[in-house]
């Protein structure tokens, strides 16, 4: 969200800072739709988790799909620092990565299809930034919660990243990985964008198409 230079190396875990036993306070309920943030979820829901920027634009692109949506949440994952807040985040010593945090009913809406939404809302090309957003906290990532998801995720970065390179993009810079814990963000960053209309967002997508899901091979 802000433009001030970090340091653009995930840190160690010696260097990382503490953090905090307890986790932040954060919204009881979606902003939009009234769902209660935290588990437990609808029995037969799947969660799904993308970092792609600020996370306040990136909620914004998946609540946006409604339905089979159940609930968007902001916050920090695929660090090292326990309970960070957001000014640690900024820091860049914490390791972890602004999130989103999608629980969906995989009856009413795929998984492929939030891949979809996930590599059409930004540029996945950038490393350690995304658009003026500079820092390890805006990097592209697909963090999976089983095997069929990473095969989905891998199966999208080699499809998407052929069509990209197809209208002179780099390599794709999206890491893949596991899910680890998902930490939610303050109160005031859930569902930022409904609260603030006019708010920042800093995220742009290439303009190329993702034919995931839709049956036709990407060019």
């Amino acid at each position: 969200m802000f433009g001030f230079r970090k340091r653009l190396d995930l840190p160690t875990a010696s260097e990382a800072l503490p953090g905090r036993e307890m986790p932040l306070e954060t919204a009881p309920t979606h902003f939009i739709n009234g769902h209660p943030l935290k588990p437990p979820y609808p029995e037969g829901f799947e969660k799904a988790m993308f970092g792609l920027g600020c996370f306040w634009g990136a909620e914004r692109k998946f609540w946006q799909l409604e339905d089979g949506i159940w609930i968007t949440a902001a916050g920090y994952s695929a660090g090292v620092t326990p309970n960070p807040t957001y000014e640690e985040v900024c820091t860049g010593l914490t390791g972890h990565n602004e999130v989103v945090l999608v629980v969906f009913d995989p009856g009413k809406i795929s998984y492929e299809a939030l891949l979809k939404t996930f590599w059409e809302s930004h540029d996945p090309t950038q490393g350690m930034r995304q658009g003026n957003d500079i820092g390890t906290q805006y990097r592209s990532g697909i963090y999976v919660f089983d095997e069929s998801q990473r095969q989905a995720a891998e199966a999208s970065r080699g499809a998407y990243e052929t069509a990209l390179a197809g209208k002179g993009y780099g390599p794709v810079t999206t890491e893949i990985l596991e899910a680890g814990p998902f930490y939610f963000a303050e109160d005031y960053h859930q569902q930022y964008l409904a609260k603030n209309p006019n708010g920042y967002c800093g995220l742009g997508g290439t303009g190329v198409a993702c034919q995931i899901g839709t049956g036709i091979a990407a060019e």
